[in-house]
Formats: structure tokens, C-alpha cells, sequence
């Protein structure tokens, strides 16, 4: 019998499944299900580097939604192969195999969160639509994989002026996995080389771009007489 995932009700299972489905979109591999103390974390990555040199940005997409509280789990599974449960609407069928793609290995912090400001949905909205077409109009027709990367990695890697020098791959994420919905401000924090934006139907984290160059110069030897 294949293992099973038990939500806290039909409506957190739907809302999994649905998060599950827009995630099978936009990428092949897959989702991470991570559970405790009656909170599921569901993540994927709408965008996320293959390999030394890649210069695709790392932007994972977070929903949580209530669980069984007795549920513990920590694994990344073929988003398109979860399956509701005829017997038990609170449940969904697990696939039988596990994925371990390279960004699952990354976490972001829990704590330490400094507030930036804040960002409309309207303008992810907008830049999301402006880079979809950028990607449309510059990949060639019967283009293979390897130049379809690159034309991604290029237009959703490039900083964004509207989303305050963030990479237009943050916008990508919040609207293929639906958490645009309305008016809303998406707040912003900051830690380290991460930022996140919290909508209302959930988070896009993005890891980097880090700051680059010279620090200031600082005398080492002893102080001057």
C-alpha cells in the first residue's frame, strides 16, 4: 500500500494538490513535503540553477497548510504524481520513489528576518507578464533545452528596477504558482543573501544576488604616531 500524507481537513488536501499541480508546470523536480507539529511545508522550484556555471537564480515558492499533527515527514516527490484518496478526503497518496534534486539540499533561514519595503502584487503581476513575453519573443523556434535555459536564465536572472533590484524570476514564482490573487502589498525581508516575499497564498524566496566588489580599505599596521 502506497504511503499516504493526512492533512487536517479536504480543504488543506485540495489546496495541496492544487499547489502540487501549478508546481508540475514549472518544473520537473518536484516538490518538498516537510511536516511537523501539524504544519506542512510544501516548496518547489520554479527556478533553480543545473550545474557549476549556471547562472539561473535559485527561487523556491513555500506554501504551508495544516496537517495531522502527527505527521512528520521530510521528502521531495514527483509534484504530478500526488494523488487525492477516495476513502479519506483529508488524505493524498504519496508516489512510491523519492527525488533529491540539488536545491532541496538548501534551506533558508527560520529566523532573523529584517522588513524591507514592501512590494504591490500588481507590479509582480506585470513583471511577471513582461518577462514571459521577453522569454517568448527571444527563444527560437524549435529551440533545444540548453537554449531554452539560457534565454530563462537570462530574462528571469536579470535584476529588476519595479521589484527593488530583485531578480524577475521572484514575480515568475509568485504568479505560476498562484499566490497573486487581488490587492495586496507582498511584504519583504531580508537576511544574509536571502530575501522573501510574503503574499497572502504564500512566500517566494530567492537566494542572492549577493553584493560583489572591493570593501573599503582599512589600515592593518600599527596606528600612525
Amino acid at each position: 500500500m502506497s504511503q499516504r500524507l493526512l492533512l487536517a481537513d479536504p480543504d488543506s488536501a485540495a489546496d495541496a494538490l492544487t499547489f502540487a499541480g501549478r508546481a508540475a508546470r514549472v518544473t520537473v523536480e518536484g516538490v518538498r513535503l516537510r511536516a511537523d507539529r501539524g504544519v506542512l511545508v510544501m516548496t518547489a522550484a520554479p527556478l533553480a540553477p543545473r550545474g557549476f556555471g549556471d547562472p539561473t537564480p535559485t527561487v523556491l515558492a513555500l506554501r504551508t497548510l495544516a496537517a495531522d499533527p502527527e505527521l512528520e515527514c521530510d521528502l521531495v516527490v514527483d509534484a504530478s504524481a500526488l494523488r487525492a484518496v477516495t476513502d479519506d478526503p483529508r488524505a493524498l497518496e504519496l508516489p512510491e520513489t523519492a527525488l533529491s534534486p540539488a536545491w532541496a539540499g538548501i534551506t533558508p533561514p527560520r529566523s532573523g528576518w529584517d522588513a524591507r519595503p514592501g512590494i504591490d502584487a500588481s507590479t509582480l503581476a506585470a513583471q511577471a507578464q513582461a518577462g514571459i513575453v521577453r522569454v517568448g519573443e527571444t527563444v527560437p523556434t524549435d529551440a533545444g533545452e540548453d537554449v531554452v535555459r539560457t534565454v530563462r536564465a537570462a530574462v528571469w536572472g536579470a535584476p529588476s528596477d519595479d521589484l527593488g533590484g530583485l531578480p524577475l524570476g521572484v514575480a515568475y514564482a509568485a504568479l505560476s504558482l498562484g499566490f497573486i490573487s487581488g490587492s495586496e502589498t507582498a511584504r519583504v525581508f531580508a537576511i544574509g543573501p536571502w530575501t522573501r516575499i510574503s503574499l497572502t497564498r504564500g512566500h517566494v524566496l530567492v537566494r542572492g544576488p549577493v553584493a560583489t566588489g572591493l570593501t573599503a580599505v582599512r589600515r592593518t599596521g600599527p596606528a600612525a604616531g
